[in-house]
């Protein structure tokens, strides 16, 4: 049986560093990936494209018919800017597809979309996420703040379940274990709390049209992501659960 195609975008990442020694200074760089431990997952249920962060200004689909391949969108941990400024319209002055615009076309058409928090997520540090009022914010559950959202909890925060019904939480039959931080977001009307952190939403999700779309505040990874979480018996059940549920399988 062939498995759903979905695609993940975002969650890579270019560190430099500047070395000083009395009088001397060097620099250098690293190159990291965040995601592997959840595309190993989603790899084993799912058919998997994955376009890295610093990739998305020009491999991010341009056209409503590239987007239709996939069941599923998500978004971890990369700003609006890298959607919007493709080297075309940002080096050469020339128009470009919307294609924050297009991925809400998308999900209202049918297609499911899931938001990871992170640094440049929602709004993320600085404000730098840049994803309060587009198009996206529209088709997702939650309200974004308007400006830096981190809530950084160094000391940990254990979410709460509060819809146990809800098919996301199927299968979940312990505590959340403890994160490190997460983006702050309002619940809009008619969309689902499924897991709280404080006062906030964590986990969300609704219909949108004829398409679903969820949230998910915090990390996949560290550092927001805890030890604790990645190594979590559930890890596994509830990144599959709420992908099987934006694309109606489950």
């Amino acid at each position: 049986m062939s498995k759903d195609k979905i695609l993940f975008m975002g969650e890579s990442w270019v560190i430099y560093m500047t070395h000083q020694k009395g009088f001397d200074m060097f620099t250098n760089s690293v190159y990291e990936e965040g995601a592997n431990n959840l595309l190993n997952i989603f790899n084993k249920h799912f058919d998997v494209d994955y376009i890295r962060g610093h990739e998305v200004p020009i491999k991010a689909p341009n056209t409503i018919e590239e987007l239709n391949k996939y069941k599923a969108i998500v978004i971890s941990d990369v700003g609006a800017n890298s959607f919007y400024l493709h080297p075309d319209t940002f080096s050469k002055g020339l128009r470009t597809p919307n294609r924050i615009k297009l991925m809400e076309e998308y999900v209202r058409n049918g297609g499911g979309l899931c938001m990871v928090g992170g640094y440049l997520t929602f709004q993320g540090i600085d404000g730098k996420g840049h994803w309060k009022n587009t198009a996206v914010e529209k088709l997702l559950p939650i309200e974004f703040e308007i400006f830096d959202d981190r809530e950084e909890c160094p000391e940990g925060v254990n979410p709460i379940a509060i819809d146990l019904s809800h098919p996301i939480l199927s299968g979940i039959d312990d505590n959340f274990p403890y994160f490190l931080g997460y983006n702050r977001s309002i619940l809009k009307n008619g969309a689902s709390l499924v897991v709280k952190i404080n006062e906030h939403p964590f986990i969300a999700a609704w219909d949108y049209y004829k398409g679903r779309s969820a949230v998910f505040t915090s990390d996949c990874a560290p550092h927001w992501g805890s030890k604790e979480f990645m190594e979590w018996k559930h890890y596994e059940t509830i990144w599959t659960n709420i992908i099987k549920w934006i694309i109606k399988s489950m």
